[in-house]
């Protein structure tokens, strides 16, 4: 078995690993990235695209914007759709703030070609990944690959590797508390090199179910519909699904929807799910390994961008002044703002969606919901406050 040494042992290298790396990587911290698949498949993943300023902020700390401000689009504000009419919510006029649409895959590929320039380490394939021996003072991390069994001696491991990965598991399960929730319906998605239909995202609530008008670029968008779990791909050729989109998004967007052919389709489940503690010994959780949000708030990378926030600034105090106090209060920290965008996701999950357990009533109420948003200053900017991201 080959013996190596580092400071911080990070699980994963999605947007949370890397953004970890990079940060203690940066601050002179010796990191190092374990990562079970290969760089093109990681580089490949098809994700979401709007950013918070807490995560573009991060980027522009790494000085790694360039293609972020280049190509992402600044977007100062979005609308929800009854069918009938645009309720737009004008974030940069209630906050002050914006988001930018800049796809998570080119978060990704931005990180890793970074990373390969200054030195910040991944190693890619590894299989039988396991974090160890987190409740002494030298963690470890195993794995093996095709030249045999590995161990990595660290002082801290970070578990960054998503809802399925096996460092969640490390913290025994009596002393860990999940919370979940699954959704009866999947979100079926369509990427397609045409224009967007809006400037802006569009998120509709139609007697039908529940559509988003979205964008990768100018010329690139991606579109989503509620369908049942059960649904299948082969069921949804091309020309239905353009056909339901503008009948969901309604009259006036529906009518602006150009028409290409897919460049990916798929059907994502959707689930809020949260485990507490993020912190256990000197294992630490970050981003989908502690917890996942249905993606209609667009929280998913932007919480994984605020748990690491939180978590470097308290390594590096560690390692720079000696202070513990960062670690001790890390879980505690990130979970308060978890479960704020947790509340958030849900809250327009249950708006814009039609549930197959509702009736007329809970119909009538959606409705009423959105007229009260359309009507309301203050409900407009309590949404746009949740959704350009509340203070760390």
């Amino acid at each position: 078995m080959s013996e190596r040494r580092c400071q911080v042992g990070i699980v994963g290298s999605g947007p949370a690993g890397l953004l970890l790396g990079h940060l203690l990587h940066q601050a002179g911290i010796h990191a190092v990235l374990i990562e079970r698949q290969t760089r093109v498949r990681v580089e490949e993943r098809i994700r979401a695209g709007v950013l918070e300023r807490t995560t573009t902020d991060l980027l522009d700390r790494l000085d790694v914007a360039a293609r972020k401000d280049a190509e992402g689009i600044p977007h100062n504000g979005f609308a929800l759709t009854d069918g009938e009419r645009l309720i737009r919510i004008d974030i940069a006029g209630l906050t002050g703030q914006h988001v930018t649409v800049y796809g998570q895959t080119e978060v990704t590929r931005d990180l890793i070609d970074a990373a390969d320039v200054r030195g910040l380490e991944i190693i890619w394939e590894a299989r039988e990944v396991m974090p160890a021996d987190v409740e002494s003072d030298r963690p470890t991390i195993h794995w093996t690959d095709d030249r045999g069994a590995h161990r990595l001696d660290c002082d801290f491991v970070v578990g960054c590797d998503g809802f399925h990965g096996p460092s969640r598991g490390v913290i025994p399960a009596a002393l860990r508390t999940g919370y979940e929730t699954a959704y009866p319906f999947g979100w079926l998605g369509i990427l397609a090199d045409v224009p967007p239909c809006d400037h802006e995202l569009i998120y509709a609530n139609h007697d039908r179910g529940f559509a988003l008008a979205s964008m990768r670029s100018p010329t690139r968008s991606r579109y989503y519909i509620q369908v049942p779990l059960d649904e299948k791909i082969e069921d949804w050729p091309d020309a239905r699904l353009w056909d339901e989109l503008a009948i969901r998004l309604g009259s006036e967007a529906g009518s602006r929807i150009v028409r290409g052919p897919a460049l990916e389709k798929s059907i994502a489940p959707l689930r809020s799910f949260v485990s507490e503690p993020m912190r256990h010994g000197r294992l630490f959780l970050a981003g989908d390994s502690a917890h996942i949000v249905p993606p209609t708030g667009a929280k998913g990378l932007n919480l994984a961008a605020s748990d690491v926030s939180y978590l470097s600034d308290a390594l590096i105090r560690f390692y720079k002044d000696g202070q513990s106090d960062g670690i001790e209060s890390y879980s505690d920290k990130a979970l308060a703002r978890v479960w704020k965008s947790e509340r958030f996701s849900w809250y327009l999950t249950k708006l814009m969606h039609r549930f197959p357990s509702d009736g007329p009533f809970e119909r009538k109420m959606q409705l009423a919901e959105l007229d009260y948003v359309a009507q309301s200053k203050a409900m407009q900017t309590a949404i746009a406050e949740n959704y350009v991201g509340l203070p760390l």
